[in-house]
């Protein structure tokens, strides 16, 4: 068996998801929040400043839409080091509250024969106790020689298209913001502790099976980095403002490399932008902000 093209377009059983403030705040310190001026961020990375609230990264909304802990639906036979994190999405229907409790439901919306291999898409649906969604987030993996199958589509919740389908070209400009950050030789580790323990980033010889000579940072991780350059430069650090957002991992990212963000304002509300690394390599492409 390959891929299990049957899957497409079935809801899955509903996954409990719930966490705690220290989550957060875990989460927070693992895409960079303080590192460089442990003084800026504190209402992300801590609990008990005075005078300061305690509030939330708003792309945790991602790990909040995470099915962990449920029935794991297999999507085929192939090496799990063949897989890679190819995009990734999310809208905020409302502010994530420091701690919470959601009911995830995750459906496969499609596999396409992209013919080096297959690009399988995932939506999941967060809602709270009184059934409101909370988070809508979007996923894509690319799965590495398990093209030439066809591809299978179903539509999405939202009725919306996947947002890796809108068009998207780089502004003929130079960018209206840009954002450095360095991330850590040890940053892999630490946001593994928000949940992804994957061994690709952090056993180099399962790194060397997916053909790196040696462990990865994880994309959601170069997301989260990017995340907060946009927050802090379109919404003025504030998550109520910050309520969608859209990338294309374009190029693996290694702990230690320094992130440029590159930021173009694209009306009232909506903004571009591309990630790189300090030598220009575009590791994030076709990203896409929407804010108020």
């Amino acid at each position: 068996m390959a891929l299990d093209h049957e899957l497409v377009g079935v809801p899955g059983e509903p996954v409990p998801r719930s966490w705690e403030a220290t989550d957060a705040l875990l989460y927070a310190l693992g895409v960079g929040a303080g590192a460089e001026d442990p003084q800026r961020e504190l209402a992300f990375t801590t609990e008990n400043t005075e005078g300061v609230a305690q509030r939330v990264l708003p792309t945790f909304a991602v790990l909040a839409a995470q099915a962990r802990g449920g029935p794991r639906r297999r999507l085929g036979d192939f090496d799990p080091a063949r897989l890679v994190h190819a995009e990734q999405a999310f809208r905020l229907h409302r502010p994530l509250p420091v701690a919470g409790s959601v009911s995830v439901t995750s459906t496969v919306t499609a596999m396409l024969d992209k013919g080096r291999g297959a690009l399988v898409r995932t939506e999941s649906v967060a809602t709270d106790a009184d059934g409101r969604p909370l988070v809508t987030a979007s996923s894509g993996a690319f799965i590495m020689g398990e093209g030439g199958a066809g591809s299978v589509s179903a539509e999405r919740s939202d009725g919306r298209p996947s947002p890796g389908d809108e068009p998207w070209s780089r502004p003929d400009r130079e960018p209206d913001h840009r954002v450095v950050y360095r991330t850590r030789p040890d940053q892999a580790l630490l946001y593994r502790l928000s949940g992804d323990r994957n061994p690709l980033h952090s056993d180099p010889a399962f790194a060397a099976r997916g053909g790196f000579d040696r462990p990865i940072l994880h994309g959601l991780c170069t997301y989260g980095f990017t995340g907060r350059a946009l927050l802090h430069t379109l919404c003025d650090s504030d998550p109520e403002r910050f309520h969608a957002m859209y990338g294309r991992f374009s190029r693996p990212v290694f702990p230690g490399d320094v992130l440029v963000v590159n930021l173009w304002r694209d009306g009232e509300n909506r903004a571009l932008f591309q990630t790189q690394t300090e030598d220009g390599t575009v590791v994030i492409d076709r990203g896409v902000v929407h804010h108020s």
